[in-house]
């Protein structure tokens, strides 16, 4: 029997669950409250240039292109280009290394940056491949919203074979004796906005990742997904509500029956919130659904540059560090203060799409990690993003300053305003007990219908693994309307 769904927000765990849910032979509302869809995958325009906003390291393109196949999407219609090598760092000490995913050249990369080190390398990816894989399907491909299927034996086998009672940063010991090849294998815990000395070792996986399933580049930005799922949206029939919001949900006992779209009263079978989790509840009058206290993930400041020149020579993505990256990483996470000499990323896309930026100029973007909440006001702080230019220049950009035709910033004070929980770029902080069963899961706590999706909600953030929510919250919500379709005729 057809049933009639509405999706509260759409980002791209909104746009998947679309299409998935649609696919199974539902009518399906998405409602989104912008003008454009794709939530934090989006496109900073100016004067002829344009560069990702959010997103810009495409992982895990098995698992992308496999959920875009199965919401009726050719994998062709992704223009991904695989790059090798992956990304430089740059250390205070002037030491840079370079990640490859061709192994012999690592190995040899190893060799001159970190003598005796090679064997190590060889140890933490032998021993990590069996650990992704036994991860990926106890965990990443299963939901818990029933806690009992999460503590199994066979899971927590599991959990003690990922070590997840230990830190990214102590796990590494094992195979690293130099701290900044550490550093280096750490730093991306902050990919989904978590502290390397506090997350669980399990997400050592994403930098294993890297090297094991290469990174990408979509061309024409990540953003161009969008456009991509948009228009298999309107392919299938998917009715699309732009420039209106889901204010409020109506129940009858656990069941919600109505959702409240821009004044109007509209009934559904079933509803999806797909936005950040703690702060969607609240807005929608829903924090007794979950009474939860939550730690937010790392903030950003992010700068985009637009230039009349192409830096031909820079890689397109560079993470350049401070002296103490520890210290760096306890100004964001616990005395949450401006950051002195914080560690930076930059992603220069220009070098291979040309279509970014007019002839003979590029786009340039940097990323600096800096606390969540809304106790700094950065519009006061100008001093610092100016200081962060000064030092792009000097270390990585000559004569960068005198080449930038337009500047843009976005800071954690934009993302509370646009409803990211305290401000936090990546969802939750993946902290232990924010992962796994103790994360949102895609059924909201107490409900009979109402569901969730996104960065905030179980198995987590990063593009592909929000898509994969949805995919597990389409499954667990198809399963759940049969149930009682089944009960009624039995009845």
């Amino acid at each position: 029997m057809k049933k009639h769904i509405v999706i509260a927000g759409g980002g791209i765990g909104g746009m998947i669950s679309a299409l998935y849910l649609k696919k199974a032979g539902h009518d399906v509302t998405l409602v989104e409250k912008k003008e454009r869809l794709g939530g934090r995958l989006a496109f900073v325009r100016e004067k002829g240039y344009k560069i990702d906003e959010g997103p810009t390291i495409v992982l895990l393109p098995d698992m992308l292109k496999g959920i875009v196949q199965e919401v009726g999407i050719d994998d062709t219609s992704l223009d991904l280009l695989q790059l090798d090598p992956l990304y430089t760092i740059q250390y205070q000490d002037g030491t840079s290394y370079t990640k490859y995913y061709d192994l012999e050249r690592q190995l040899e990369e190893i060799r001159r940056v970190f003598p005796k080190e090679d064997e190590s390398f060889l140890a933490f990816m032998e021993e990590m491949t069996e650990r992704f894989q036994k991860g990926q399907q106890a965990f990443l491909e299963k939901s818990f919203h029933e806690k009992r299927t999460f503590f199994t034996k066979d899971n927590m086998k599991i959990l003690m074979k990922l070590k997840a009672y230990r830190t990214v940063q102590s796990a590494l010991k094992k195979y690293f004796s130099d701290e900044r090849l550490r550093d280096a294998y750490a730093l991306q815990t902050l990919y989904v906005g978590g502290n390397p000395y506090e997350a669980s070792a399990i997400y050592s996986l994403v930098s294993y990742s890297e090297h094991a399933h290469g990174i990408y580049y979509l061309k024409g930005g990540y953003a161009s997904l969008v456009d991509i799922l948009e228009k298999q949206l309107m392919a299938v029939g998917v009715n699309v509500k732009r420039n209106e919001t889901v204010e409020q949900f109506e129940f009858e006992g656990k069941r919600a029956v109505r959702a409240n779209i821009g004044g109007q009263s509209v009934e559904a079978d079933a509803f999806v919130i797909n936005g950040d989790y703690p702060a969607a509840l609240k807005q929608l009058g829903l924090q007794e659904q979950d009474r939860r206290k939550y730690i937010p993930s790392s903030g950003c400041v992010m700068v985009y540059l637009g230039l009349n020149r192409v830096y031909q020579d820079a890689p397109v993505h560079q993470f350049f560090m401070g002296k103490q990256f520890d210290q760096h990483m306890k100004e964001v996470f616990q005395s949450k203060t401006v950051p002195q000499d914080p560690s930076f990323y930059t992603f220069n896309p220009s070098i291979i799409d040309p279509s970014l930026a007019p002839k003979g100029s590029s786009v340039l973007y940097m990323l600096i990690p800096v606390p969540s909440g809304q106790h700094i006001n950065w519009a006061e702080e100008t001093d610092f993003v100016e200081e962060m230019i000064d030092r792009l220049e000097k270390r990585g950009f000559p004569q960068l300053r005198e080449s930038i035709v337009w500047k843009k910033v976005r800071t954690p004070n934009d993302s509370m305003r646009d409803g990211l929980f305290e401000g936090g770029s990546f969802g939750l902080a993946p902290n232990l007990f924010q992962s796994g069963v103790f994360r949102p899961q895609v059924k909201v706590p107490e409900t009979e219908n109402l569901y969730a999706v996104g960065a905030s909600v179980h198995p987590g953030g990063g593009v592909p693994i929000v898509m994969q929510s949805a995919k597990l919250m389409a499954s667990v919500l198809l399963k759940d309307l049969n149930e009682r379709k089944e009960v009624k005729r039995s009845g």
